[in-house]
């Protein structure tokens, strides 16, 4: 053979053994599945209700009640679920029950308009002349142009149904005491469970026997604003502390907390009118729209939602701290679980997010519309035993139930609500 043929074997030999010796490459690492999905690993979707599937069909149409087949929901302020088969549901009203109109030209307004707009929800159920009334003019009624009977009726303002959806309870002999039921709870530490609701357009909060038959008590004086002690401008929300200590969110027109002890006495007030949108002074309020108590640590969070923030108080109103809920944003509810999580709506993104109890952001989810699942200006949150979320539609004009998904990540479903031990 060759001198040169022996080389070129000799090499060629070298090479095999080498390549047969060296380690096989690893194959590549499949792709992450883990990402940030409610449900791990799963292909497809986007998570438009989070960890959660919308309960189809729940509640059962206002037109079940006899006498009201063309009638549906009004703005539906608040929400309450005392358990799952016992949720309360404040609305400001009936409105009537209408198939989405076609589209037509609209040049009263301008060229190139029509309605209903293509893609959105025709109807606002809580801004406009013909809305539900509580929200139109000085007083929610004297700029409301609609009739009643005919664009709305002031009937079913708090009604009760079961986990069907079905309604098991109408409170319609307490109509005519609301001009704008604004928010409905339980203090958790109550033994009686009284219901309480409160009227910002009756400058008022109630107190109801469990079973709605009496009016134990009345905290403001109905009918009448005013900044004293004895009165509020427009209440917004409430919540309590352990000994049922009261603290009550003072309002759209007065910017202050207001706390009474567990018999309705005045305490103490604090809160000085702000300057939003971006107001960042410490007690200063544009809006008080929330108030949360968290019994470890005796601190109370009140919502600032004209500057889009939380503000954090000692139980005698010292500042502490304060957190920002982005900007754009519009917190209508504020939520604080069990496990030291806070949830806020925001009407601006249309979503329901998460901070820690620091105010640190940690997840959020929704989408605008009025699809099963989506929302448009979510007012109101409550969660049950179950661990069913329920959220109050003002705009929308509906409740909705949402059920945790199979497989959901614990740490984006909205906490239980602080509960006494019994």
């Amino acid at each position: 053979m060759h001198r040169s043929s022996l080389l070129f074997a000799s090499a060629a030999g070298l090479l095999v053994a080498a390549c047969q010796g060296a380690p096989k490459p690893e194959p590549p690492a499949p792709a992450s599945t883990a990402g940030f999905a409610a449900v791990a690993g799963e292909k497809g979707g986007q998570d438009q209700t989070g960890p959660y599937e919308v309960v189809t069909d729940w509640p059962k149409p206002l037109s079940q009640l006899p006498g009201h087949e063309k009638w549906t929901w009004g703005a539906v302020q608040g929400i309450f679920a005392e358990s799952p088969n016992r949720v309360f549901i404040l609305e400001r009203g009936e409105l009537p029950k209408l198939d989405r109109p076609e589209e037509v030209p609209y040049p009263k307004v301008g060229p190139s308009i029509s309605f209903p707009v293509s893609q959105t929800p025709f109807r606002n159920a809580s801004v406009g002349p013909l809305s539900s009334p509580g929200n139109a003019g000085s007083d929610g009624w004297n700029g409301w142009k609609g009739k009643l009977g005919v664009d709305a009726r002031w009937e079913h303002c708090v009604l009760v149904v079961n986990a069907d959806g079905t309604i098991t309870e109408d409170w319609t002999q307490w109509d005519s005491l609301f001009r704008r039921p604004h928010f409905v709870a339980i203090n958790p530490y109550d033994p009686d469970k009284h219901v309480w609701i409160v009227d910002d357009r009756q400058h008022a909060v109630y107190k109801f026997t469990n079973d709605g038959k009496q009016l134990v008590q009345t905290l403001g004086v109905k009918g009448v604003p005013g900044t004293d002690n004895a009165h509020f401008n427009r209440p917004t929300f409430l919540a309590w502390a352990p000994d049922s200590t009261m603290y009550v969110s003072d309002g759209y027109a007065n910017t202050r907390v207001v706390k009474f002890d567990k018999d309705g006495k005045f305490l103490l007030t604090w809160g000085e009118k702000g300057t939003p949108p971006n107001d960042t002074r410490p007690g200063t309020f544009d809006a008080v729209h929330g108030v949360q108590f968290d019994p470890a640590t005796r601190k109370v969070y009140v919502t600032d939602r004209s500057s889009h923030r939380i503000e954090m108080f000692d139980e005698n109103g010292k500042f502490l701290d304060q957190f920002s809920t982005g900007n754009p944003s519009t917190p209508q509810v504020l939520f604080l679980a069990a496990d030291k999580n806070f949830w806020i709506a925001d009407n601006t993104t249309s979503k329901i997010v998460k901070f820690s109890i620091d105010g640190h952001y940690q997840y959020s989810w929704g989408s605008q519309g009025e699809w099963p699942g989506a929302m448009w200006n979510v007012h109101g949150m409550s969660v049950d035993q179950d661990g069913n979320l329920y959220l109050a539609e003002v705009n929308n004009g509906r409740p909705q139930k949402f059920r945790p998904r199979k497989g959901a990540n614990p740490a984006f479903l909205v906490g239980q609500p602080v509960r006494s031990a019994s």
